[in-house]
């Protein structure tokens, strides 16, 4: 099986003739089908295999996956292919009517309800603080399309629900980021961070509905990734804007690519590299009090649909395309794939749950 060298110098030669004959994929399909065609790709039934160990424990086949997801998005027409694909819908049919019909779908995962002309996806694993891990990534994605798809909707909204901690009982956690417990113990597959960033996260960015977000309690990790994919946050006093890359170990999806337009170049790389807490007043555009948080979100909202959503989504397409063109995203995304997988796989990664999260003695 070629590795290193070997596997870059093959998928150089036949990645855009693997991808031409494979037809257009989604991330987590176009890697297994290609298992057949390139050697060195892992199976399905060899990644479950591995999902049985502790992720200390693993052989790291997934590494191959990283370096494959790499080679097919640094090429213009296999990436443009693969990122397009990706922002194409996986909600349903059925799930597209129940909403439009009831104004409600519950995906487990997330919950997508209309009021009026506004959508409201609520993030829901109260049992992990709204931490995101493989269990919720498709109905969180499922839920964004709910939004966009549904024509009543005009404008987004993105909160986080309620928590079960004794700690936060009865308060809403916007996210805890990526779900440690689960990554400590081999239940969270190195796709979910290629899949997450080029479905989940970039509708939410590349759509064309108004997005608002309420940051409560806090919003660390993939939450505050978040945060930066959308036009308006509202944040709770008190509430804690981290990236805790530096102590998990990883890439904190694309907020190296995004974070230095919010906080500029400098304080990105301390938030990252260092992990220094960001400033609450450099990322939310209100800061409220909990009891306001509600009525603040109203407000916003029919501010933004006063203003008109078909000119809102006009000026957020603008913004997208002088900040971040697909190309640029495409080619960020390129080094993601295959940097993630590297590190997916450190033992850097487990020394650092160990000492900052403890997870040798958390329950999975």
């Amino acid at each position: 099986m070629p590795f290193g060298e070997d596997l870059d110098a093959y998928l150089s030669e036949h990645v855009a003739g693997i991808c031409a004959d494979l037809g257009p994929l989604r991330a987590e399909e176009l890697v297994y089908a290609a298992a057949d065609r390139v050697p060195g790709l892992p199976t399905r039934e060899q990644v479950a295999a591995e999902r049985e160990h502790l992720q200390k424990d693993k052989a790291g086949l997934e590494i191959a996956q990283g370096v494959f997801l790499g080679h097919v998005l640094a090429r213009p027409d296999t990436g443009m292919q693969l990122v397009e694909t990706m922002l194409r819908p996986i909600s349903t049919a059925e799930q597209l009517a129940d909403l439009r019909s009831t104004g409600r779908v519950d995906l487990g995962a997330a919950v997508v309800e209309r009021r009026g002309n506004v959508g409201y996806l609520e993030m829901r694993n109260p049992r992990h603080l709204n931490a995101e891990d493989d269990t919720t990534l498709p109905a969180s994605e499922a839920a964004v399309d709910l939004m966009g798809l549904d024509p009543e909707i005009e404008i987004c909204v993105l909160r986080g629900g309620v928590v079960q901690h004794p700690r936060y009982a009865g308060r809403r956690i916007l996210g805890a980021g990526l779900n440690l417990t689960h990554l400590y113990h081999g239940r969270i597959s190195y796709l979910f961070f290629p899949v997450r960033d080029l479905g989940f996260v970039h509708k939410i960015y590349r759509g064309t509905k108004l997005w608002i977000a309420a940051a409560e309690t806090y919003a660390i990790g993939g939450a505050c990734q978040l945060l930066l994919c959308v036009d308006h946050i509202i944040a709770e006093e008190g509430c804690r804007f981290t990236l805790p890359a530096r102590n998990e170990g990883i890439i904190p999806g694309a907020a190296n690519l995004r974070l230095p337009r919010f906080v500029g170049d400098r304080a990105a790389r301390r938030a990252i590299l260092s992990g220094e807490e960001l400033d609450v007043h450099a990322m939310a555009d209100e800061i409220v009090s909990h009891e306001e948080m509600d009525a603040a979100i109203e407000a916003r909202a029919a501010a933004l649909s006063t203003a008109g959503a078909v000119s809102g989504s006009a000026n957020r397409a603008a913004f997208r395309v002088a900040q971040e063109p697909l190309d640029v995203f495409r080619e960020y995304m390129a080094v993601y794939s295959r940097e993630q997988a590297a590190c997916h796989f450190s033992p850097a990664l487990i020394r650092n749950l160990e000492e900052n999260w403890r997870a040798h003695e958390r329950a999975a």
